[in-house]
Order: C-alpha cells, then structure tokens, then sequence
C-alpha cells in the first residue's frame, strides 16, 4: 500500500526576520523570505513609517511600491533614536534568525544595528547591510537612489535610442540588491546549518547592478567598444527590432541564424530570394545593411494583423513577441494559464498579486501573507517581548512606538 506523501513546508518555516527596511531594496528581499515562510517583523519610523507608504495611492489608496514589496509582514512603530525603541529592535533580534537593514550609510551604526555589531553578540545570526556603495571607499556616504545608482553602474548608457539614454522603467538597482541580499540570506542560513554560526552579509546596489551589467561591460573590457544604444533592436544582430502590425499593434522578432533568415524571407516577408541575396544571406550582411532589412521586415508585417503576424512568424520558426502594454500584461494568457494570481490582504481590502516565481511543487503554497497597516502589530510585538502594558502605555504616551 503507498501511502500519500504529506507535502513539504515552507522552506523558510520558523525562520524570523527583523528588518529596519525602508523603500524598496531591503523590503523586496524581505518580501522574499516572507513568500517562502519566514515571519518578518518589519521595523518602520513613527512618523508615518517606511517613507514608501506615500510614494502614490495607486492601490486602491495605497502606495503600489509598498504593496508590492511588504505583504506577509508584521509592522512594529517604532523611534530608534530614542533608547528605549532601539531596546525593543535588540530584544527582538535576540529571538531572531536574521536582520536586514538598509538604512542611510553608517545610521545603523550609530544605533548598534549594523551586522558586525549584531553577529559579534548572537553568533547564530545572519545579519544583513545593505547599503547604496559599500561600507568604504570615496562613495561610501554618497546618497544612492535607485536612478542615481542606474547611471553610476553604465545601464542607462546603453539602454535608449542612439539619440537619448534613458533610465530602465523598474528600478533595476534596488531589485538587484535586493535580490542578492535574499540569496545572501540563503547561502548564510545554509552555511549555519552546517556550522552553527550565522554572520554578516554585505551587499551594494552599485555592485549588484554592475555584476548585471557583465555583458555590455566585458564587451567593452575585452572589445573596447561600448555596444550601441539602440533602441529595441539589438546592436549586432538583425533582424532584432519592434516593428508595427496594421492594427496598430507591434511584435518584436528575433533572427538569431542565417537559417532562419532564410525562412522569414520564404514564409514572411514572401520574398525567399532574400535567403541567399549576399546583401543579406549573413547576419555581417543585414547588419551592415540594418536600415534595409528593417525596412523590408516592416513593409510585410505592416500588411498583418498582430495575430496574423505573430501566427505567421511562429510557423517559420521565428521568435517573436508581442509588445504588451501593462493592462495586456495583469491579463497575459499565460499568468491566467498558469493560475498565477492570487488575493492578498491590505488595508484597503484585497488586491491581485502575483504569486512569486519560485514555484516549489509537491511543498506547501507561497505564504502571500497581508500588507500590514503601519504599526499593526506593535503592541502585540511588545509583549511578545515581555513588556506590560503600563511599559507599552508609557511607550506609547512619549511617542517611542505607534
């Protein structure tokens, strides 16, 4: 007889977080490990908390960058420069497997909430500093937003047209921190496993994005030339580029093979005599003559519909796809396919999110826990750490927490 197999827990489960995030690097990463089944106690300002509560109200009056970064979260108000708040952050760290903080450079330290100061007094914990440049170095107290860490890191200057660069429409920076620190995270709870002791981890927005600028960056290191900003086409391959269908629509196709150059000239374009014309058989060739080969991608998709067109364009075997703006995407076919919305709770009653892109088959559901009112849980948080209370009254009355 076999017996069914109980599905596997969160593999973050029993493990807590303390967090003193703010914007969206460190909540982002936090938000991770909430998905996953860690509790995290996110540690927000008195007054009017993580500033990314009004960046917008977007989300049914909400800011959307916080609802999309703090769901499954617990909220605690609290003053960290009185004493008596940056008691209550330590006797919760106490009780915790790791801290992230991404605080103004060299704030934590003044409070005692870096990571060397915490892994020096609880050895079992991972403690993480995210900060916009690194601890040392000439930029170390420069102030690091996320477009200014953009064009410090060389992405806007390949990204844009030849005319204009142009800053990514997400911000690239904070999520590539923030996602090294959530993987940080990982390998460290993985290391502690093994040898009992958590430690420090560091990470920096400039350094994360300049790891993901590899591509355009060893170009540049080993061929010394910088790749050219071009648009949505692509700087040494053609046809690569966005080019309009007759009902208004436009598709993206990719020839990545003379082969398959061949086919978009027969099943496509209708011109297979294309195929082996030596002005454009090669990709060297279209390249050479990218104002062409465009022009003649464009008159023929512009005889299409985009379904049409996107139809014809998989049958030859050509990667393609359609440019959807942002309400195409909440309806992609695929996310509904896939069944990748859920409801999360907020303040302002529910609202879609996606589920995260970690799927783990066979294991319990991502945790898509509430985005937390500020201070929602303050007091219960309070006395989880012993105080009365009168202590949290008294706290309460002098402004220490909300």
């Amino acid at each position: 007889m076999i017996r069914a197999m109980q599905p596997l827990p969160l593999p973050l489960d029993g493990i807590t977080v303390v967090a003193v995030e703010q914007a969206v690097a460190a909540p982002f990463a936090t938000r991770q490990l909430a998905d996953l089944g860690a509790r995290v106690i996110k540690v927000e300002r008195v007054d009017g908390g993580d500033f990314a509560r009004g960046y917008d109200t977007a989300a049914g009056g909400l800011a959307s960058h916080f609802v999309w970064c703090n769901r499954g979260k617990e909220s605690i108000a609290l003053d960290l420069k009185d004493p008596r708040g940056g008691q209550v952050v330590r006797r919760l760290v106490a009780d915790a497997d790791v801290f992230v903080q991404n605080l103004a450079q060299g704030a934590a330290a003044r409070l005692g909430l870096d990571a060397a100061t915490l892994c020096a007094a609880h050895p079992r914990l991972v403690a993480v500093d995210i900060s916009g440049y690194g601890a040392s170095g000439p930029y170390a107290d420069k102030r690091a937003y996320d477009m200014l860490v953009q064009c410090e890191a060389g992405l806007v200057s390949v990204t844009g047209t030849p005319e204009q660069p142009v800053k990514a429409g997400i911000p690239a920076a904070d999520i590539a921190a923030a996602m090294y620190a959530f993987s940080g995270v990982l390998a460290a709870l993985v290391r502690r496993g093994t040898t009992g002791r958590g430690g420090p981890v560091e990470v920096s927005m400039l350094e994360a994005l300049a790891e993901w600028m590899g591509h355009p960056l060893h170009h540049t290191m080993h061929g010394g030339t910088p790749p050219a900003r071009t648009g949505l086409g692509h700087a040494v391959i053609a046809p690569y580029d966005a080019y309009a269908t007759a009902d208004g629509g436009r598709v993206l196709l990719s020839v990545q093979n003379d082969r398959e150059w061949r086919r978009l000239a027969e099943q496509v374009l209708e011109r297979p005599e294309l195929g082996t014309d030596p002005a454009f058989a090669t990709n060297a060739a279209r390249v050479e003559r990218r104002a062409r080969t465009d022009e003649l991608v464009a008159k023929a998709l512009s005889a299409l519909d985009t379904d049409e067109a996107v139809a014809r364009l998989e049958a030859a075997g050509i990667a393609c796809a359609r440019l959807r703006d942002l309400h195409e995407v909440a309806e992609h076919p695929q996310l509904r396919a896939r069944e990748r919305w859920r409801e999360v709770g907020t303040p302002a009653g529910p609202l879609r999110a996606l589920l995260p892109p970690i799927t783990l088959p066979g294991g319990d559901a991502a945790r898509m826990g509430a985005v937390p009112a500020l201070g929602e849980h303050t007091v219960t948080l309070l006395r989880a750490v012993g105080m009365t209370d009168d202590e949290i009254a008294a706290l309460r009355r002098d402004g220490v927490v909300a």
